[in-house]
């Protein structure tokens, strides 16, 4: 997620910028750059790579101006460069704007501006905030602003600066966080806090459709049509180390409840008024499908557990056999590739080097290769031949929430994409998946609105030596990912096992007061996990079931029970996981430990 910040004051604006963007740091981003209104021009500064290279360079040079917006880049539209970096601006350089979010519709605005004779230097969806500027103003800045967002679709931040308006910046805020910072003859816009807490500890948050016009003196808040408006000023009570959580203790409980938004994200801009799905530069055909007679979804750890609902999926609606294959163990398991395979490859970084290294192979056997990634312009994004972002934003927390649930997403799209491209899916069923889909990101903001319940179930069994996780089906390949979060982040030994092979050995494990976490959200194996409950019950296990609500029958055999909303057992699994992590969260918090970095583990696993 990119950080936006803006400064207009006395003072000297560049090294305020850039002392702004270094506390936005922890979003992660791949450059940065200002642009500083410098005796009548504007000056811009931007250079792929970390904030050092740009603080260096302004220290070789420095940039005058008391007015002047920076930007940290976490790429979606465009690799990582020079010229993709952020602030952009339209050919005079009259007009600077810096963007967080995603422009649903710029390729659409894009050939309209260049067919009108605009040129195009990046490849970025913000630079077309640019040239509509250019297009609307008329001396007016705030006028030309509200005409372009009359006409952007999708969800962002902006700040926005103009040459001839050298007394006024402009913000606007459409579902992407934005905040005005309050000083004394001074004031600012930042995406977050701690980019301007050394400065001020009063700011107005910015609500969606809201805009403001911020000057050295004055702050000007209203609607996006003009109507004024007025709000609370919010005083700042955190230190600079707790605003850069935004007010969590940890960055993986800040990521589990940003899942709705980064859901909505993943899907919003693939899904279409009319409920068809545009896949963004995935360009298999009817034939490409049919020439398949295999898939292979490679990936290592919890991209693999979002790599097993996607073979659900694709088996389902696309008719095609589908293999899952932890990536460290793809090249040593002679796997049968030729040019009649689909490849797709799982990974947040993009980087993991098992993973790109079963690409590589793949290339070489003469397979397809499909990339769902986070970051634009890693290795295995720039290797395949077709590339979904998750568009999930930074994850910073080790363990990952919000990348597994926007996998998820993502493997739901491309299956109905790849079925209606095929045929194989009638439109009724068709209809029933995607309005499904669309209500996914606010099920899951319901499950967030009370988690008291999983912090009494993690007093529950924070202290003990092993958990076990059941589930059948999909919900098994949940409980994987469950058992997963909890050794991860809170060290206590667990495991995930199969309902129905609970008989055939692992229930001797089992003995009185083990902590047994049952899986039963889907309608068609309900029965069947009441059965597996009543097992380990029958040895004296604690039970914490899950279930859709309304499915009163369980609590007959569980001693607690997590209820999720109803929804299809196809993305069940993307709501029943919320509550698990946070389960492990809560467990690890009362154990004490370091959450967000797990003792022997890395983001990004780039080793074999």
């Amino acid at each position: 997620m990119c950080g936006i910040v803006g400064y207009i004051g006395s003072k000297c604006a560049a090294p305020i910028l850039t002392e702004g963007l270094e506390k936005l740091e922890y979003r992660g981003y791949d450059s940065a750059g200002v642009a500083v209104l410098n005796s009548g021009a504007i000056e811009i500064r931007k250079f792929k790579g970390r904030l050092a290279v740009l603080d260096e360079d302004i220290k070789k040079k420095s940039i005058e101006g008391n007015i002047g917006i920076g930007h940290t880049r976490w790429a979606t539209h465009g690799e990582p460069s020079d010229v993709n970096s952020h602030p952009h601006a339209n050919e005079k350089s009259s007009i600077a704007v810096v963007h967080n979010g995603i422009i649903e519709n710029y390729m659409e605005i894009k050939e309209e501006l260049q067919a009108k004779g605009y040129k195009f230097v990046s490849e970025t969806d913000t630079e077309v905030v640019c040239h509509l500027l250019d297009e609307y103003y008329d001396g007016n800045l705030v006028e030309a602003v509200q005409k372009v967002v009359g006409k952007l679709e999708g969800a962002y931040a902006l700040g926005v600066m103009c040459r001839d308006n050298p007394e006024e910046l402009i913000a606007v805020r459409m579902t992407s966080p934005l905040i005005v910072g309050i000083g004394e003859e001074e004031n600012f816009i930042a995406s977050d806090i701690p980019a301007i807490l050394k400065h001020t500890k009063n700011v107005y948050i910015m609500d969606d459709g809201e805009m403001a016009i911020v000057k050295k003196d004055s702050i000007s808040l209203m609607k996006i049509d003009g109507t004024p408006i007025t709000k609370d000023v919010y005083e700042v009570n955190w230190d600079v180390e707790a605003a850069e959580k935004g007010g969590y203790d940890h960055f993986m409980i800040k990521e589990i409840h940003e899942q709705p938004k980064a859901i909505r994200d993943t899907l919003s801009p693939r899904l279409s008024n009319d409920n068809t799905i545009k896949l963004d530069d995935i360009k298999l055909t009817k034939e490409d499908l049919d020439n398949f007679n295999k898939v292979y979804i490679i990936a290592c750890g919890t991209a693999y557990h979002a790599g097993l609902l996607g073979k659900t999926l694709i088996e389902k609606y696309v008719k095609i056999p589908v293999i899952v294959d932890i990536a460290s163990e793809f090249r040593y398991s002679n796997p049968f590739i030729d040019e009649k395979t689909l490849m797709i490859m799982v990974s947040q970084s993009g980087e993991t080097l098992d993973t790109f290294e079963a690409l590589r192979l793949g290339k070489s056997k003469g397979a397809r290769i499909m990339a769902v990634t986070n970051v634009v312009g890693s290795s295995i994004a720039r290797e395949a031949d077709d590339v979904l972002y998750t568009w999930a934003g930074p994850e910073i927390a080790v363990a990952s929430t919000k990348a597994y649930t926007t996998q998820m997403a993502s493997f739901a799209i491309i299956a109905l994409d790849m079925a209606v491209k095929k045929g194989s899916i009638s439109d009724e069923e068709y209809e029933v998946a995607i309005n499904e889909l669309k209500q996914l990101p606010d099920k899951a903001a319901e499950i967030l609105e009370d988690i008291d319940f999983v912090k009494d179930l993690a007093e529950e069994i924070y202290e003990s030596e092993h958990v076990f996780y059941i589930g059948r089906g999909i919900d098994f390949d949940v409980a994987r990912e469950g058992s997963l979060k909890l050794k991860e982040v809170s060290y206590i030994h667990s495991e995930a096992m199969q309902g129905g092979e609970l008989k055939h050995g692992t229930l001797a494990l089992v003995e009185k007061n083990t902590p047994v976490i049952a899986l039963a959200a889907q309608d068609r194996l309900y029965d069947k996990m009441l059965s597996n409950i009543k097992e380990v019950k029958a040895r004296g296990a604690h039970v914490i079931a899950l279930a859709k609500k309304g499915n009163k029958e369980i609590e007959k055999s569980a001693d607690r029970v997590i209820y999720i909303p109803d929804v299809t057992d196809e993305l069940s699994s993307a709501l029943s996981v919320i509550p698990l992590q946070l389960l492990a969260y809560y467990v690890a918090s009362l154990r004490g430990c370091d959450i967000d970095k797990p003792r022997n583990l890395a983001k990004s696993v780039t080793v074999e």
